[in-house]
């Protein structure tokens, strides 16, 4: 039966009746006016890992557990979801003002667990602002946004994550290094020196294991790749899935399929098996002719990890800065300002010709 997400679900304040809302680090809702916490109640059972070729022929990959409120961004083509009453809100990725009255329904497979934000947006502030003051060659616009009690924003992303058993037969090559003494010529008659060389002999073989977790972004918008540098969240913090959790946050919807994300771990599973080959060739080099690759057993799950972003447009072109909502981690592009610069230049060249006048 589906069930739809609606402002109507949020939890009023017992004590003076405001909404409440996610305390980051916690597992309460937190009234922002008279302080009253209440705590969220956590399910008796574990998040489940679905079976996903059953998923995917039964169920069907477009199948929806539930419907979702949703704001479309007309500009980047994000679809947010706001889990709390507004009066206006702007794209967390491009800052385009979104329109309440342009709320749609959409199906959504519902996320079995989520790992809830750790940084409240006063600790992700702080963390953006000192990081902005140490970029010196920043335009003073940067360090204006940092300051911006708006400017920052906290997002749950959606990601798919895959678990299989894995077994692949392979064969190829093993390559062991030895080194020739070589002599060569030079002005100053003969020398020697070492040369190293690759001695190769047939290998074949079979490897198998478990492959846990293959983590697969599904926002498909090359504007929202989460940078490396902090796509890095501890699963094993995982909770059951919880609106509540949501409450005072942004949601983003999926855009990459069930059966997309799947090929995609598929890849990553192909990476892992090479790695496992390579390590039982052995040796000091490897090459790998044909393998033949079966994954089975396979399951997944749709969760949601936080991330602070903070974006905003300089000279028509947009910069982005995100921050780890559970570790903290920080990462971002930024434009240098071109008058930091020249006068830089210009004081190392004053400081050269005086040293140089003075060394006259």
């Amino acid at each position: 039966m589906e069930e739809t997400l609606k402002s109507e679900d949020k939890k009023p304040c017992a004590n003076c009746g405001a909404e409440l809302k996610y305390k980051p680090g916690s597992h309460q809702l937190k009234c922002g006016y008279c302080g009253y916490e209440e705590f969220i109640e956590q399910a008796k059972s574990s998040f489940e890992e679905l079976e996903l070729q059953h998923y995917l022929k039964v169920v069907g990959e477009n199948a929806y557990t539930k419907t979702i409120n949703l704001l479309h961004c007309k500009n980047c083509g994000a679809n947010q979801h706001v889990e709390e009453n507004y009066k206006s809100l702007s794209c967390v990725y491009c800052g385009e003002p979104l329109i309440k009255e342009d709320v749609e329904e959409e199906g959504w497979i519902l996320p079995g667990a989520l790992v809830p934000f750790q940084l409240d947006t006063k600790k992700a502030r702080g963390i953006f602002k000192n990081w902005v003051t140490k970029i010196w060659f920043a335009p003073n616009k940067l360090k204006k946004a940092a300051l911006d009690p708006e400017g920052i924003h906290g997002l749950y992303v959606p990601f798919w994550t895959f678990d299989a058993q894995l077994d692949a037969s392979y064969q190829g090559q093993r390559g062991d290094y030895y080194y020739v003494t070589e002599t060569y010529r030079t002005k100053n008659g003969t020398r020697t020196r070492q040369v190293r060389k690759t001695r190769w002999s047939h290998a074949s073989g079979d490897v198998e294991g478990f492959i846990d977790d293959i983590l697969i972004n599904a926002s498909e918008k090359k504007r929202r790749d989460i940078p490396s540098k902090i796509a890095h969240w501890n699963l094993k913090e995982l909770v059951v899935f919880n609106t509540k959790y949501l409450s005072g946050f942004v949601t983003e919807k999926y855009t990459i399929s069930l059966k997309d994300g799947h090929h995609q771990s598929f890849q990553e599973a192909k990476q892992t098996a090479h790695n496992w080959i390579r390590q039982d060739i052995g040796g000091d080099t490897q090459r790998i002719h044909n393998t033949d690759i079966k994954l089975s057993k396979e399951t997944f799950k749709h969760i949601l990890l936080p991330v602070y972003i903070s974006s905003y447009e300089y000279k028509g072109k947009d910069y982005h800065f995100y921050i780890n909502g559970q570790t903290g981690n920080i990462s971002g592009t930024h434009p240098y300002s071109f008058w930091k610069i020249f006068f830089l230049v210009l004081l190392v060249i004053v400081i050269i010709a005086v040293i140089a006048i003075f060394a006259q």
